[in-house]
Parts: structure tokens; sequence; C-alpha cells
């Protein structure tokens, strides 16, 4: 496995880290056995960065990650969310009361006196224009609760103005072979300002697996069913907000790009790490398969100039003009 400075925090974090969304909501059948035995081989094989959200299976995930961290003597930071708690996403729910408790509830799911990082739970754009909910952020990291905190946002412009609060220290982003823009302007500006980034959603809903046809049918607890057109939550959230058909046809031209002895998630995940302002990619594993497939991603060699401008083109050509201008 290979490390990545994040941002700020001091810490050194897996370039291949582990997505807890799935484990805990939303994505159909899931056992907790598998999910612990993926957890466990995860960090038995140099995974030392879970993300999650106090959401997630309404704390379901932070307790499973708390279970399996019981049993482990190594460094493994964990990423929680906070915000989605709110009954509607308004500006209004960030209270100081309402952020203590997210964040108290959290500790307890985690079982952990201060949670490593606490990142604001894709809020309203308004929020990034209301210094005094930041300031709530910092309190809580002067009283202990947190020790670093940041945000996991849906659009560009919501990151750009993110990281002006100086103690904003990652954002969480979606950034995938469907989802370029925040290359153009966000990862020099986050560089320059020595931020953290997650590249959430790095396989776009499984899309990027390549494992995915036109027959394939979801269950009606999982968010690819159910919140195909933002029914429940942001759009962009599921299938990186590309039409399910075009995806797939772009699938079809990008599978040319895969090595042998490798898969397309491994090359779309490599593909991610190819820009050095990404600290890690954080794709979710219900199974210890999966796990290991997502982890070595980062054994693949480097895309060649030839790959990076094929990828370039298959997106301007079928998958920018759905997206591009959205997020």
């Amino acid at each position: 496995m290979n490390y990545r400075e994040l941002g700020r925090t001091g810490w050194s974090v897996s370039e291949v880290s582990f997505g807890a969304w799935a484990i805990g909501s939303a994505w159909g059948k899931v056992d907790d056995n598998e999910s612990l035995a993926a957890l466990n081989t995860a960090i038995d094989n140099g995974v030392n960065f879970i993300d999650t959200a106090d959401v997630y299976g309404d704390g379901h995930s932070e307790k499973l990650i708390a279970n399996v961290l019981k049993g482990r003597r190594e460094q493994v930071y964990v990423a929680t969310k906070a915000g989605r708690r709110l009954p509607k996403q308004v500006p209004e729910g960030y209270t100081r009361e309402n952020l203590t408790a997210w964040i108290e509830r959290s500790l307890r799911n985690l079982e952990t006196d201060s949670l490593d990082l606490v990142q604001l739970h894709c809020p309203p754009t308004a929020v990034y224009y209301m210094p005094e909910i930041f300031g709530i952020m910092d309190d809580l990291t002067q009283q202990g609760k947190i020790k670093h905190y940041g945000v996991s946002v849906e659009k560009v412009e919501e990151a750009l103005k993110a990281i002006e609060f100086p103690n904003v220290k990652t954002v969480q982003i979606i950034f995938n072979m469907f989802r370029h823009r925040p290359s153009d302007l966000f990862f020099p500006e986050a560089k320059r300002r020595k931020v953290g980034i997650l590249a959430r959603v790095p396989l776009a809903s499984g899309l990027l697996t390549g494992k995915m046809t036109a027959q394939t049918t979801f269950a009606a607890d999982d968010h690819r069913n159910f919140n195909r057109e933002g029914e429940s939550f942001d759009k962009g959230e599921t299938f990186s907000g590309v039409n399910y058909e075009t995806g797939l046809q772009a699938v079809e031209e990008l599978r040319a790009l895969v090595p042998d002895n490798a898969t397309m998630a491994q090359l779309a995940l490599r593909w991610i790490l190819m820009f050095d302002a990404v600290t890690c990619v954080i794709p979710g594993a219900k199974r210890p398969s999966q796990a290991l497939d997502n982890i070595h991603a980062a054994d693949l060699p480097p895309l060649t100039a030839a790959q990076m401008d094929t990828v370039r083109d298959v997106y301007d050509r079928l998958i920018r003009p759905q997206v591009h201008h959205l997020w």
C-alpha cells in the first residue's frame, strides 16, 4: 500500500481507503459478518483510513467500525460526517445544539473520546457562507470532541468556498472518470492551501466496475433504484448524475484500456490516483473480495498519456454535456 499526506492533519493515509456507506445502508442486501470481514481484510492489507457517516444505517456503519477496531492494534483513522440527520436540509439546522448532539452520538457509536475527522455532510450551499457554523466546529475542536474537521460537498463552488475557512483540513468531493471538473480549478487551489482531498463515489455507484448491463436490476432499498433522478438526495450521488444507459456506453469504450490481469474498477481507481492533489480514494466494499480488488488498484502501473487522453475524449463526448455544468 502507498500512503499520502492528508492535508495539514499530519496523517499519512492509504491512497486506497475504505468507504463504509455500503455496509451501513442504501446499497441493497448486506451481511454484517461479511462487512466485518471486509473491514478486517482492508486493514490487514494496509488500509488505515475509513470513511463513514452518522446516517449510514442510522449509525450502524459507525458501530461496525467500532466493533472491528476494538480488536486491532494498528493506527486506523476514522472520518465520519454530520448534518444529514436533519429532517430537511436547511442552513438553520446547523446550530450549536444540533452539531454537538450529532458529534456526541458519533462518539458513542464509535466508542471513542475524540473523533479523528468530522465532515459537514453535504450541507446546503448557504452554509458555506455562514462563518458562525465553522466557528462552532472550531469550538468543538478546542473542546477535544474532534481532532480535525472538513466538508463533504456536492459542487466545486462549495469546495472552493469551504477552503477559505482556515481550519477546514479536508474536502470530500465526487471525482472519477465521469466527474472531471474538480481537477480544473479546485485541485490546484486545494494543493496551494494544503487541503486533503478524499475522492468519493470513485466508481460512479458501481457503473465503473464494468459489471453492470442494461438488464441489471437493483433492490428497492438500493439508491441506484430509488434515487436515479434525485428523489431522495442529490442526483449526483447516484451514478455520478450520469444517465445509466450513457454510462454503460462510456464504460464499453473505456474497457479497452483495462490492462491484462486487472479489472475495470481497478483502472478507474488508478486513474483517480494519477492526480497528485488527491489524498485517497474511498471505494466501498461489502465483501472481503471487493476490498482486495479495490486495494490492488494501487499496484497498477501509471496510466500512459494516451490512456489519459482516451478517458478525456470519452468524457468530453459522452459525459461532459450531462454533468460538467451541474456540479
